[in-house]
């Protein structure tokens, strides 16, 4: 049994044969398999949901694998892409992984080297849709904040004390105090270290 059972895996190959065998092997392990025969068919009706990966053979009649591929990112296609290649097209793949593909696979392939990049694939899409999740929920909390209590907020990550807040902001320190507890309220901060590394963490993300 896999990790990821409410998952989909798209599977495009111009190969009937192969991708017959693909589904076999990844429905024997309760996976949801979905077939494509060619990139433009994956194009069509594609609508990515949930956590999935893509399998796709790098050179197909019509639009190649890396075409295909490109024009994923240029639909800001969130799953991972797992490219398999023949001995000739490896430079291509390995070209596709600096673009970002998560694992390209050389035929003929083991069984269990396939079913670990799929599984890897997963986690990536994993990770990366609950990080999304966290970053909304942290954006939401902070578009609550009304401008005095954002001001707030950055005058206590910076460290300063209340009294000096009061003094930077013209107002008392009762009001900073008020302005204070809703910000942490509303923010779901336990303490001012919670708050600090919440706020550092959604920034990195944003860097990243």
């Amino acid at each position: 049994m896999n990790s990821f059972q409410h998952a989909y895996i798209h599977i495009v190959d111009d190969d009937e044969a192969f991708r017959d065998s693909l589904v076999w092997l990844l429905e024997s392990h309760d996976y949801r398999v979905a077939c494509h025969d060619s990139a433009e068919s994956l194009l069509s009706d594609f609508s990515p949901e949930g956590i999935g990966c893509l399998v796709v053979d790098i050179r197909m009649p019509g639009m190649s694998g890396l075409e295909l591929f490109e024009e994923l990112i240029a639909r800001g296609n969130p799953w991972p892409v797992v490219f398999l290649t023949g001995h000739g097209d490896v430079p291509m793949a390995v070209q596709a992984v600096k673009r970002g593909a998560f694992e390209f696979l050389e035929k003929p392939f083991n069984q269990q080297a396939f079913l670990s990049a799929v599984e890897g694939a997963l986690a990536t899409c994993h990770t990366s849709m609950a990080n999304v999740a966290v970053r909304d929920k942290f954006e939401e909390r902070l578009a609550s904040l009304t401008t005095r209590e954002r001001e707030v907020l950055e005058k206590v990550i910076e460290g300063k004390m209340n009294k000096v807040i009061a003094d930077e902001m013209g107002i008392s320190i009762k009001t900073v105090e008020a302005h204070r507890g809703k910000m942490m309220d509303k923010m779901g901060a336990r303490s001012i270290a919670d708050l600090v590394q919440g706020v550092v963490a959604h920034r990195s993300r944003d860097a990243g």
